[in-house]
């Protein structure tokens, strides 16, 4: 379990492809800090260390992953949100992010509020993958607030700090991200598909 809060950034320095996996050899100053088979949020998907060289480690990302979600649009050079899994008894500052994305979505809109921004996205119809005004969204792992929520595309407002401290300063026009509904959301839009 995750929390949507991005630790740090983590920088992509190989890509390779093995059958129909994925290999991310990242570096980040949290590396030292890690271990094999330590679960990390990339961009809000979960994928577990399979190797640390010094300051550099690697993760694998299987076809299910890939066919999910923008993880594999990832190159050398590419720039991530990064989260460690969350400690049992710490604060939950954001919300309960599983590390599994729903669905890609691409930037529709950044309008910049000269002091905050607002990012529109909009997402492929599905009638389980809903956002209500006010509810939590995970964006390539940071855990945010919906505004402007329709029926397959939402907006988000940030701050400075997340906007210095993500990927949302490299986003335009077009930029893929990953999504994450809200846990609780989905499960209401499970049970109300099965009383259809």
């Amino acid at each position: 379990m995750f929390t949507g809060i991005i630790e740090t950034l983590a920088k992509v320095v190989a890509v390779e492809k093995e059958g129909t996996n994925l290999h991310l050899t990242l570096e980040s100053d949290l590396t030292s800090e890690l271990k094999i088979d330590q679960s990390l949020a990339h961009n809000g998907v979960c994928l577990t260390v399979v190797k640390i060289d010094g300051s550099k480690y690697t993760v694998t990302a299987i076809e299910e992953t890939l066919l999910k979600s923008a993880i594999g649009e990832l190159e050398a050079g590419s720039v991530v949100n990064l989260e460690r899994a969350m400690q049992l008894g710490a604060r939950l500052d954001g919300h309960i992010v599983q590390g599994h994305v729903d669905t890609t979505a691409s930037c529709t809109e950044v309008v910049n509020k000269d002091g905050s921004w607002i990012f529109s996205f909009e997402y492929p119809s599905n009638p389980e993958h809903i956002t209500i005004e006010k509810g939590s969204i995970t964006v390539d792992g940071t855990s945010l607030t919906v505004v402007n929520s329709k029926d397959n595309s939402f907006s988000v407002a940030i701050i400075p700090y997340t906007y210095e401290h993500t990927r949302f300063n490299s986003y335009q026009v077009g930029t893929k991200v990953n999504l994450e509904f809200d846990l609780v959301g989905k499960y209401i839009a499970k049970l109300h598909a099965r009383q259809q």
